[in-house]
């Protein structure tokens, strides 16, 4: 017998993802989900659940597997339990008309709950509990109401996919069903264009959430992306929402979308959490790094941010505890004077200017905000993190800040390029230059940086030291009174700092 006679896979194991916004979800990562439910509803045959985002299937088969083998008690017979499960228990909405057929395919074994070939013995329609409805979008100025689509990318003619999806397009979502739902579970998609520059994308995640809550169920339980914990366009209600929500007992976070979806590349990693109505209380926490996993019990809320790392967690409490300022408040908003990535630079001009391709001349009128610096010594770091920021190197580690340079007065940068710090003498500017290149610093900035933007808002748990003198790893250590391991953790996945 060869090796090939015994290899049977998974087909749902095997699919594409459809982009990196519609991820197709692995049946382990489903069981992995599935087992932090509480075993009772496996035997229960009341209990109800839905998908509202189906894509293949997958959540509804594997739930499927497991009554099929909880209610052997309850139906004996093994076709009036799979009619009972599916007709009774088992409830999706698709997201495309594509997806609708292979998940009735996965759930019933047949693209028609009603097929020949249909699991179901009798009494379904072709659709069975698994619906798509086609739906529009609501256009105001341009946009949608509910998702905020750009009428540019999706008004589109009838017979085209518009991914209006219903679940998120109803201002009342117990309307499509009527029925309580027990568990609300899936993978929902991760984002839709927006219109903005260079294929600018805004999230939808968080509406399926919303909207799942809206339903009130006694679990909700879903794999999104985790750039929620601390940045990414539109998220900041919905962080706020989910650090506070008590019902929220379960994450799991993978710092490395590769983890859950092969060969998927999802900036700042993905998470699943469970939400609990009836049981309120702190959350377990679970990470996972370069391999290796740590959980702890906490307070969603103790940070305006989320930080993942447990690790990371007891050096911002140490810093917290020494620090009252942070920069932040001195880091600049982007377009610092005013001059887009595209500005008019060329051989000539009156002043120096930084832009990504080096440095040109610009004219001076060009210049339109924050013309009181320009004859100052500037520390300026990149907009871009190094690397895309759900990437480590091969080694796990991440750099943070790809460029952090020094200007002399005369010169300013363009929307590339943020400032971090403005001074009259020369030797603060090296002495800020060196401390942002500190894995200390660096560190801290990457408890809150899971995209590859870098904002001010990144530099929330960075202190504000004293600029006359130059600073090393080792006297931030010393400090703030950092262990051994809390050191060793900073050294594993901060890279040190290379002038590019």
């Amino acid at each position: 017998m060869n090796e090939y006679e015994n290899h049977n896979p998974d087909v749902l194991s095997c699919l594409a993802s459809l982009s990196n916004d519609e991820v197709f979800t692995p049946p382990s990562l489903v069981n992995e989900m599935l087992n932090h439910l509480p075993m009772d509803i496996w035997s229960n045959p009341n209990i109800k659940f839905l998908d509202p985002c189906c894509k293949s299937g997958v959540f509804l088969r594997e739930i499927a597997k497991r009554l099929i083998i909880g209610l052997e008690n309850v139906y004996p017979d093994l076709q009036e339990r799979i009619n009972h499960i599916c007709k009774e228990q088992l409830y999706g909405i698709a997201i495309t008309e594509l997806t609708a057929l292979l998940s009735r395919r996965s759930l019933y074994c047949s693209k028609h709950a009603n097929g020949e070939y249909s699991i179901c013995s009798d009494g379904f329609s072709e659709e069975g509990n698994i619906f798509f409805e086609p739906c529009k979008h609501t256009w105001d100025h341009n946009r949608c109401t509910f998702c905020g689509a750009n009428y540019d990318n999706y008004g589109r003619a009838s017979d085209l996919e518009s991914h209006a999806y219903i679940f998120i397009h109803v201002l009342k979502p117990e309307e499509l069903f009527e029925m309580k739902f027990d568990v609300i579970i899936g993978n929902p998609p991760y984002q839709i264009s927006d219109g903005g520059n260079n294929a600018s994308a805004k999230p939808i995640y968080q509406l399926f959430v919303n909207q799942s809550k809206k339903l009130n169920p006694r679990f909700l339980t879903m794999i999104i992306p985790s750039r929620w914990f601390s940045g990414g366009k539109g998220l900041d209600t919905f962080r706020a929402d989910m650090l506070n929500d008590k019902h929220i007992r379960r994450i799991v976070d993978h710092t490395d979308s590769k983890d859950c979806f092969p060969g998927v590349d999802i900036a700042g990693g993905v998470c699943y959490f469970l939400w609990d109505r009836d049981n309120p209380g702190d959350c377990l926490f679970t990470n996972y790094l370069n391999g290796s996993d740590r959980t702890i019990q906490c307070d969603l809320s103790e940070f305006e941010t989320f930080i993942r790392y447990p690790e990371g967690i007891e050096i911002v409490r140490k810093v917290k505890k020494i620090f009252k300022d942070y920069m932040d408040a001195r880091i600049s908003s982007r377009k610092p004077f005013g001059l887009a990535t595209n500005a008019p630079v060329s051989e000539y001009g009156e002043l120096s200017v930084r832009y990504n391709k080096g440095l040109a001349k610009i004219n001076s009128s060009d210049v339109i905000t924050n013309r009181n610096l320009i004859d100052r010594w500037k520390v300026i770091i990149s907009y871009v993190s190094a690397e895309h920021a759900g990437q480590p190197d091969k080694n796990g580690q991440w750099k943070i800040l790809s460029v952090i340079e020094i200007l002399p007065p005369g010169t300013v940068c363009t929307e590339t390029y943020l400032l971090a710090g403005v001074f009259e003498d020369k030797e603060e500017a090296i002495n800020l230059a060196s401390y942002l290149k500190t894995k200390f610093v660096r560190f801290l900035v990457a408890q809150i940086a899971s995209t590859q933007h870098i904002t001010k808002s990144s530099f929330s748990f960075v202190p504000i030291v004293d600029f006359k003198k130059s600073w090393t790893d080792e006297e931030l250590y010393l400090m703030t009174g950092l262990d051994d391991v809390e050191i060793k953790f900073i050294d594993t996945i901060i890279r040190p700092f290379e002038e590019e």
